[in-house]
């Protein structure tokens, strides 16, 4: 990895990078306001020039420790209009075909995958047979026999698996959890996690089963799986579901419209959750202790995340979540970071269990036990 040197014009942008560096690395201010990063970049190469893709890489453009180098395509002309956007060689660019062809390109530490879940796991190993470091878009796979071979197939070739659950980096978020910890909360009793929208055009992808390998649960309701396990500060052991669909048109036999699911913790404590896309205004979470409370209200959405707990408002700054990503990504793959909550495969796999006993627990509807 070569190191780089960035600069930041603009005043915000020493308070935005000052969080992310190590002590070692901690930015010199000269009178006219540079920041100067000396230390490793990773350069990253986007599969899937999407939505989000292209949120990832305006996002990118903001970070000191994260650079966009490659992009990966499989439409032409997104890739002619990203290299002109983002100053991308030709020698960077590559199809779904070709782009096996990055182990030879040393420009290139890690590929981002931002495609159609169906697609995670063999881009996932192709990237680590060819030497990269695989960042994946979350859920991981469609399963977890898939994820376990993705990870299986990185620890094989000694590359890093990380997932893109930016949430574990958001600022208010991280306060509640440190709250949690320091026992601020109390003993945890009960979290709530509401997620879901009206989703639009029926023939995407996400509604898809081939492609997305279900619906809501796969897209919006794994932020309340994955947050009720980062807010009460446990693996849950138990898992009960139940489905509703009102549109069997839009929502076809494996795609799920809506599905409630609840929780049980080791400690005792128990979760309610909802998944759904044919609802809109779903995005918080509540979490109640015997001594206090937690509520992020919008909780997940792309910000500014807003919050409060029986001691007042959260008031903690927010900044574009994808940029703080990437940066700790960066800074857990080059410097042997180790996050507050853990954004490796193992994470992400704990997950897709999960998704696999909702959808077992709505097909048979029992009770159906977990073991993470």
């Amino acid at each position: 990895m070569d190191s780089r040197r960035i600069f930041f014009q603009k005043l915000a942008g020493p308070f935005i990078a000052i969080p992310l560096l190590s002590r070692k690395e901690l930015p010199l201010f000269n009178d006219k306001n540079k920041v100067v990063y000396q230390g490793p970049v990773l350069r990253v190469a986007i599969m899937g020039l999407g939505s989000y893709g292209t949120r990832v890489a305006e996002a990118m453009q903001s970070c000191t420790k994260a650079k966009l180098v490659g992009i990966i395509s499989g439409t032409p002309s997104k890739i002619t209009a990203w290299q002109s956007k983002y100053n991308i060689p030709e020698k960077n660019c590559y199809n779904y075909e070709n782009f096996d062809a990055i182990k030879d390109n040393p420009d290139i530490d890690a590929v981002y995958i931002i495609t159609p879940n169906a697609l995670h796991k063999n881009q996932a190993i192709r990237v680590a047979k060819a030497g990269k470091h695989v960042i994946s878009e979350k859920p991981m796979a469609l399963n977890a026999h898939e994820g376990q071979e993705m990870i299986d197939a990185c620890k094989k070739a000694n590359v890093k698996l990380l997932v893109g659950y930016r949430m574990h980096f958001e600022a208010k978020t991280l306060e509640v959890i440190r709250m949690r910890q320091a026992g601020e909360l109390g003993k945890i009793v009960f979290f709530q996690g509401l997620c879901g929208f009206k989703i639009g055009d029926p023939t995407q992808w996400r509604l898809n089963k081939q492609l997305a390998g279900g619906g809501s649960i796969m897209d919006i309701g794994i932020y309340a799986i994955n947050g009720a396990r980062y807010m009460v500060g446990e693996d849950p052991v138990w898992v009960t579901a139940q489905e509703t669909k009102t549109d069997t048109i839009k929502f076809k036999e494996g795609v799920d419209e809506t599905i409630q699911f609840q929780f049980g913790f080791p400690s005792g404590a128990i979760a309610s959750c909802l998944s759904s896309y044919g609802m809109n205004g779903l995005d918080r979470f509540y979490l109640n202790g015997n001594k206090g409370f937690a509520e992020l209200l919008p909780s997940t959405g792309y910000g500014p995340i807003k919050g409060k707990t029986n001691k007042g408002e959260l008031t903690q700054a927010h900044v574009t979540h994808q940029t703080v990503q990437m940066e700790e990504f960066s800074a857990i793959i080059l410097e042997g970071k180790k996050p507050i909550v853990p954004v490796d495969g193992e994470e992400a796999l704990k997950d897709l269990k999960i998704i696999d006993a909702i959808y077992a627990s709505v097909k048979n509807n029992k009770k159906v036990n977990l073991y993470l």
